[in-house]
């Protein structure tokens, strides 16, 4: 018989009015159904005496239709009407039971009532959860909350609350995607309440770097490449920007300044959006390409070939006032961005005959036209380096000097190339790029060593220019050595799983810039008819080996300069190289294996290593306080009737240069006393025609000191010209690496 629906509601309160029958729809609803032995369990009923008891309520539940049983399974659920059921009973007992003034202060700054609904849905659509699911878990902690008779609710206390109720259940899937990300509120007082009036500027961009470090750990890099970083195997350069933005950029000039700077998709500070016309105008532009471009670049930005597409526009002009805007434009980089110039003393030939961007009225010339205009402006660049160095080295921009054939026949290139020795003998930061060998490929330099040559496409203009280093991830070697325990067949099988994290990694970044590029760098992305400005398809990817002379002398137990050492090197730059090209196939094109320049990389992980194998055991360079691996290449000057560097070092490097492809930048540490800039010219062509560098520079301490503005070769701890000892700064390019 078909009751009427007045006696069917009757006969569901008349269901709930038990307390055992609302339990038993309760535990229904958190397991999702369960055996009669196991609801008897929950309900802690003594089978024998409480079964009939127990029997009765149950079967009341079935005929109200509130509970169905699965014959096969012998298991019971609740039916759509029990799930009704279950919440209207929870709003009841909420309006009579939950106290007043339950307000939640909101991410968005405002209070409202508090809502389970709310974090359901979060968890829904945060977390992924199943609606069902979702709706048990915001309910358990609701009633933790009511339980708990708090007064004033935060969005994240709400959530540390949900995710506890997560762990308890076991849904650590779940809580991971649902974790808040930001810093401690100490760690946010501390940035605030800093002393350092520069570190106080940063604060706002510290605390974002934080929130995002955070997030590449959690939600961008699968579970072995975030713990690999975070145990210190690897470490991921960059990690806050890793999916947004590329380390470096090679600029090509002649692009912005033949289309200018579009100022309706750009906020340009300092000029139009109309090519340039005038070699002040053309300066403009390129600061003002380096200013927008430091937003989307980690690191360093390069302009290749500085004084050769800017030399069309100096026609012509009076060398004092080219002098004195070259002067403003550098000091203006010094201040506001991190690049480096790259001066070409004598125009190649591959650049002669292509069309030259300049001025109106000159659509007809080639570069080679521009002869004596290029070296008049690479000469006037390195006078203004000398001259704002003398008080105090200037570090940016990074001043790099291309020597190719053509250099040593032209005297006014060598006269340059001189000067800019002088420069390095003093206090100034030059590199110089060899390009002498006759069959030297174009290739392009970055400040911090890393090399782009023309071995992608065969082409000098796509495979250097408008292109760069996507990232680099430093594997730490002198881990493996420590966990291989001198097994040399462990260490290879460590190190090649050490190259298959750092390759993924390296695909993760070039994925996403390529998918979210146009969004994330609207500066580098720009189109022009078609033509986009940054090749992304044609930059390297750098898998970094940190700490490889620690590792070497550590495995083998001698010298780096050892025979045994020497053999070992060249065994595991071999093998390094073969694991990067095989496994490096499925995740870029470019992808090299080298030793960069790190400073964060280089204490990072030393100092993780201390930690974990004890100070006695960790082989490191610098003091026990500020433990740190090598991550640059360096010789040391030897001074006597001639400048040299010796001759086990020059083979040490012989034997990396399998790693030469990526990166290859020689630092020459340089001693306290004078040199004489002919003598460190003479060693520098030396090394360059015996084939012994391609990139270099030289590197010494200077102090310099705030009160008399004057500086001093040697780390001192007091001026020797006013006595001052808290005026002082040490300037070292190369420190701690």
């Amino acid at each position: 018989m078909t009751l009427p629906p007045r006696a069917r509601g009757v006969k569901v309160l008349k269901a709930v009015s038990s307390p055992l029958r609302l339990q038993i729809l309760n535990l229904l609803f958190d397991k999702g159904s369960s055996t009669y032995t196991e609801l008897m369990n929950h309900l802690k009923m003594n089978p024998s005496r409480d079964a009939g008891r127990f029997a009765y309520h149950l079967k009341f539940l079935l005929k109200a239709n509130l509970v169905e049983v699965d014959s096969e399974a012998k298991k019971y659920f609740l039916t759509d009407l029990g799930k009704m059921v279950i919440d209207v009973a929870e709003r009841v007992e909420k309006k009579a039971v939950k106290p007043k003034g339950m307000l939640v202060r909101t991410s968005h700054f405002t209070f409202e009532e508090f809502d389970a609904n709310k974090i359901a849905n979060s968890l829904i659509h945060e977390a992924k959860m199943p609606a069902d699911q979702a709706q048990k878990t915001a309910k358990e902690t609701e009633k933790l909350l009511i339980k708990s008779k708090i007064k004033y609710l935060t969005a994240p206390l709400i959530r540390e609350i949900v995710n506890v109720t997560l762990i308890e259940k076991g849904f650590e899937d779940y809580r991971h995607k649902l974790t808040r990300l930001g810093l401690p509120v100490h760690e946010v007082s501390a940035l605030i309440e800093t002393k350092n009036p520069l570190e106080t500027g940063c604060a706002l961009t510290t605390a974002g770097k934080s929130v995002f470090r955070e997030y590449m750990l959690l939600n961008v890099f699968p579970r072995d490449i975030a713990d690999a970083h975070v145990s210190g195997a690897l470490h991921i350069n960059g990690l806050s920007t890793w999916i947004l933005k590329p380390s470096e950029v090679m600029h090509d000039l002649r692009f912005f300044l033949q289309n200018g700077i579009r100022l309706d998709n750009f906020n340009a500070l300092h000029h139009s959006d109309k090519p340039p016309e005038s070699f002040e105008a053309a300066l403009a532009t390129t600061f003002n390409m380096l200013l927008l471009s430091q937003q989307e670049i980690n690191e360093t930005q390069t302009i290749d070939y500085f004084n050769v597409f800017l030399a069309p526009y100096a026609k012509g002009l009076d060398p004092a006032r080219i002098k004195e805007n070259l002067r403003l434009f550098i000091l203006h980089v010094n201040q506001h961005a991190d690049a480096a110039l790259g001066l070409e003393l004598k125009i190649p030939s591959y650049l002669a005959n292509k069309p030259a961007v300049g001025p109106k009225g000159k659509e007809n010339a080639v570069y080679g036209d521009y002869s004596e205009e290029a070296s008049l402006l690479a000469s006037l660049v390195v006078d203004v380096f000398s001259e704002e160095s003398s008080p105090k080295p200037i570090l940016n921009p990074k001043l790099i000097v291309k020597v190719n054939p053509e250099t040593l026949s032209d005297d006014s290139a060598r006269v340059i190339f001189l000067k800019a020795h002088s420069l390095a003998a003093d206090k100034g930061a030059v590199y110089f790029a060899n390009m002498l060998q006759k069959n030297e490929k174009a290739a392009a330099f970055s400040g911090s060593g890393i090399k782009l040559e023309s071995d992608l496409n065969e082409d000098w203009e796509t495979d250097t220019l408008r292109t760069g280093c996507l990232g680099y991830v430093s594997i730490n070697l002198p881990r493996i050595v420590h966990e291989c325990e001198k097994d040399k067949n462990k260490f290879f099988d460590l190190l090649k799983e050490r190259c298959e994290l750092a390759l993924r990694a390296l695909g993760i970044k070039h994925r996403a810039l390529k998918q979210y590029g146009r969004t994330a760098l609207p500066f580098l992305m720009q189109s022009t008819n078609g033509d986009t400005y940054f090749r992304l398809e044609n930059c390297s990817g750098i898998v970094n080996l940190a700490g490889f002379n620690e590792a070497v002398e550590s495995f083998i137990g001698k010298p780096i300069s050892s025979v045994e050492c020497s053999k070992f090197t060249s065994e595991l730059v071999q093998n390094i190289q073969v694991y990067v090209n095989k496994l490096g196939r499925k995740h870029g094109k470019r992808l090299l294996p080298s030793i960069v320049r790190s400073p964060e990389a280089s204490a990072r992980l030393a100092q993780l290593d201390v930690e974990k194998f004890g100070v006695a055991k960790v082989k490191f360079k610098g003091a026990r306080e500020k433990p740190f691996y090598s991550t640059t290449r360096r010789m040391q000057l030897q001074t006597g009737n001639f400048l040299s560097v010796p001759s086990d070092q020059l083979d040490a490097q012989e034997n990396l240069k399998g790693l030469n492809a990526g990166s290859n930048l020689i630092v020459i540490d340089v001693n306290d006393s004078e040199n004489k800039p002919e003598d460190l010219m003479k060693l520098s062509l030396n090394l360059m025609e015996n084939k012994k560098t391609e990139f270099l520079t030289y590197n010494r301490a200077i102090t310099y000191c705030s009160n008399c503005r004057k500086s001093w070769f040697g780390n001192l701890h007091k001026c020797p010209s006013c006595g001052s000892m808290g005026t002082l700064a040490e300037f070292d390019r190369f420190e701690g690496t």
